[in-house]
């Protein structure tokens, strides 16, 4: 799903002949006077932080909340243009954009597997996970008093997206530093406690209808399921441990590498309505179960 997004927001400039990352293609070329066509003609063109959907406009929320804090003003079109992502990731769950679309996901896929491979050990915590909503808060402060949006200036996701469609290579550093801290630090720090888009998606988080559930009886205590998990093995530990009997954590990227890893298939992920939390004397009872 992450390559597919990727290729979605490159098909509009290799449509047009364009090059992706800002390279040259098709009739640019060949260096002649003839007409070019231009993506942002076409039904969908755009990055992760605006696009274009057939003549509507697409915003993320927390772009437009750095655009409302640099310019310290406000316009009904922002909002309605970032309600759609707002509505979609409200529904799902809003950490579902870190577990299935960001590109800096993929790539730390990739550095998992680079650093087994290496045999390099690395701390599983090296952040508190929840840094990433104060990070957040400052980001927007920041931008206020700077008077510009400083994560779309400095944001590895856009390094990748808009390297993708306009060429840009701003946000380069920022991945470069968290490679540097993939392989030889800490287990995804920047996903789990670093970055203010995440953190921006953990407040939004709580409230989304897809949810990984427990069975209980059917739980054996391995925790193969903490070692498997992306966002932060503490996020399991009330369901884990039969306080719960689902994984509420805003954290939570709905991305199911602990419903694969669970030997016992006790876990599940699907849509389900959150129902409040049961007291632990009900859930060590066994009367609890989702």
């Amino acid at each position: 799903m992450q390559v597919v997004a990727l290729l979605i927001f490159a098909a509009p400039v290799i449509v047009a002949g364009w090059g992706v990352f800002g390279g040259i293609a098709g009739n640019a070329a060949a260096g002649g006077d003839g007409m070019v066509a231009t993506p942002a003609a076409l039904p969908f063109f755009g990055t992760l932080s605006s696009s274009s959907i057939f003549g509507v406009a697409v915003l993320d929320p927390f772009a437009m909340l750095e655009v409302i804090a640099a310019s310290k003003t406000f316009s009904p079109s922002w909002l309605l243009a970032a309600l759609p992502v707002l509505i979609v990731y409200g529904l799902i769950r809003g950490r579902a954009f870190c577990g299935w679309v960001c590109p800096v996901n993929l790539l730390c896929e990739g550095l998992d597997w680079l650093r087994a491979r290496l045999h390099i050990f690395v701390r599983e915590r090296v952040v508190p996970r929840h840094a990433k909503l104060y990070i957040a808060l400052g980001i927007l402060f920041l931008s206020a008093v700077l008077g510009f949006p400083l994560f779309e200036a400095l944001s590895p996701i856009g390094f990748v997206a808009k390297g993708i469609v306009l060429g840009s290579m701003a946000g380069g550093l920022t991945l470069l530093a968290i490679v540097l801290l993939e392989l030889f630090c800490g287990h995804r720090v920047w996903c789990r406690a670093l970055c203010p888009l995440g953190g921006f998606y953990e407040a939004l988080g709580r409230v989304g209808l897809v949810n990984v559930t427990i069975d209980h009886g059917a739980c054996i205590g391995c925790d193969r399921c903490k070692q498997a998990c992306l966002c932060d093995p503490q996020i399991l530990d009330d369901a884990v441990s039969g306080v719960d009997g689902m994984v509420r954590a805003g954290d939570c990227m709905a991305c199911g590498k602990c419903v694969d890893a669970c030997p016992t298939h006790a876990l599940a992920i699907g849509m389900t309505i959150p129902r409040p939390q049961a007291s632990s004397g009900t859930a060590q009872g066994g009367d609890d179960r989702a």
